[in-house]
């Protein structure tokens, strides 16, 4: 193991060895993409036939984008406001126009967290209620455990509409406020304590826990009559399906988005490894744990479906609040522990993310706010909460918003500034710095005429389709 450089940890947090900064990545990583979306692509686009492309793009994508990420922030020294702004100083002597783009994913990951804010609390509530027996006392009611879900995610089609719940209720009478409060104290509370005292020390037993339930629950699911269905159908391949240009576009938007590249957590996270760390081996870890969550989550999920007949109809939250809570307590006794089972990997699957996106924002008001990293927690956490009580209503909106539009274009950026604005022989210097072996020569043109552009077909088609990750 590594530790965090003494030149940098004497002014800056860090993580304190490679295998806490491969978890906490990991946790970046690993959210409700590979939950709640990946088993409805797999299920749509017909099991193996999407597997396939999906490796291929994780393979991708892991070996540029996200080593890409890792050595410009760990060149920079910084989040994306001052690796940006590193990159177009050495090559255009102004710091200042990169520290301007670099604002851009520090908002998109600003806007995410709060987004996810509201996600967290559903989950924090669905854990109790699991925990407790209140969701397994349900039944499979769809009725019933849909009613559970939309008190705590309200729809308003108009402004009017929603400042009229606001009158009626309060902030905190709307939807799920007490729960989101809840999550976004536990956010802040791991943060506080630093990257290596909070968020490495979080991940290191909430990644672990998450991969272990998860394994326990798909041994299980396997010996219930019925999952046999669901392993033939996730191990078919049908050749015709592959012709298929929208299964590419899906299956590259799920690896692009499930891998977090932004341009801003995995920058912020690479700021804070060790110069003797290699990245390859390290981007390589995070993008197979990433997806072994993801297959694993898939192995649960839809031979869980199987075992009742039910089919994936549902690619958001509506497959994890309502669907599956009632394919769990159609389960019998054993029903209630799944479930319980269940929420709680999630519920460190998001904890684990959540975190990532707000260290962004918080690193950037140490870095040019001059805050000390309390006073920085406190206030992104305390804008956090008060906007994500108050976009309840348009959560789905939100959430596309910002993962269609900021994040691929934040992603785009990072790659122009590493892959364009950075000279070839500095970047490919980050790169290799800790390597054992030198990356090969294929790296930078693949990103520089590869990668940047697939980070524009990301933005272009999550337009033109209504979000692909």
């Amino acid at each position: 193991m590594s530790s965090f450089d003494p030149e940098i940890s004497n002014t800056r947090d860090g993580f304190s060895s490679k295998l806490g900064f491969i978890l906490a990545c990991i946790g970046s990583a690993v959210g409700m993409a590979n939950i709640w979306r990946f088993p409805y692509m797999v299920a749509t686009y017909g099991g193996m036939t999407f597997l396939l492309p999906y490796f291929l793009f994780v393979i991708l994508i892991g070996a540029s984008g996200v080593m890409e990420e890792f050595a410009l922030g760990r060149w920079g020294g910084a989040g994306p406001v001052g690796s940006f702004g590193k990159a177009t100083q050495e090559r255009m002597g102004n710091r200042r126009v990169g520290e301007a783009v670099g604002v851009l994913p520090v908002i998109g990951s600003m806007g995410l967290a709060i987004g996810y804010s509201v996600v967290m609390g559903w989950i924090f509530k669905y854990a109790k209620m699991s925990l407790t027996g209140q969701l397994f006392a349900l039944g499979q009611d769809p009725a019933a455990i849909g009613g559970t879900f939309g008190a705590a995610a309200p729809e308003a089609k108009t402004l009017g509409e929603a400042i009229q719940m606001m009158l009626q209720n309060g902030i905190f009478g709307i939807g799920n406020g007490v729960w989101i409060i809840v999550a976004v104290l536990v956010s802040a509370v791991i943060m506080a304590l630093g990257v290596a005292g909070g968020i490495e020390r979080a991940c290191r037993v909430m990644i672990p826990l998450l991969f272990v339930l998860f394994l326990l629950l798909a041994v299980y699911i396997a010996t219930l009559p019925g999952a046999g269905e669901g392993y033939r159908f996730i191990f078919t391949l049908e050749p015709q399906g592959l012709l298929d240009w929208k299964l590419w576009i899906y299956a590259f938007g799920q690896a692009f988005f499930s891998l977090s590249v932004a341009g801003n957590g995995s920058v912020i996270y690479g700021s804070y490894l060790s110069k003797k760390v290699e990245l390859s081996s390290s981007a390589r870890n995070v993008a197979v744990f990433d997806t072994l969550a993801a297959l694993v989550a898939m192995f649960v999920i839809i031979p869980a479906m199987a075992t009742t007949g039910s089919e994936l109809t549902d690619k958001g939250p509506g497959l994890m609040f309502v669907a599956l809570p009632g394919v769990f307590n159609g389960m019998g006794g054993i029903g209630w522990a799944i479930s319980a089972f269940f929420f709680v990997a999630v519920l460190f699957a998001g904890t684990t993310s959540i975190i990532n996106l707000y260290e962004t924002p918080v690193a950037f008001l140490q870095e040019k706010g001059k805050l000390d990293r309390l006073r920085s927690v406190l206030v992104v956490h305390a804008i956090g909460l008060v906007v994500a009580l108050l976009i309840q209503p348009w959560t789905s909106q939100w959430m596309d918003m910002v993962s269609i539009y900021i994040c691929p274009f934040g992603a785009a950026l990072a790659g122009l500034m590493f892959f364009w604005v950075m000279k070839k022989q500095t970047a490919l210097d980050a790169v290799n710095q800790g390597a054992h072996k030198p990356i090969g020569g294929w790296f930078h043109p693949f990103g520089k005429w590869v990668y940047v552009p697939l980070c524009i077909v990301a933005l272009v088609a999550g337009a033109a389709l209504g979000g692909i990750g």
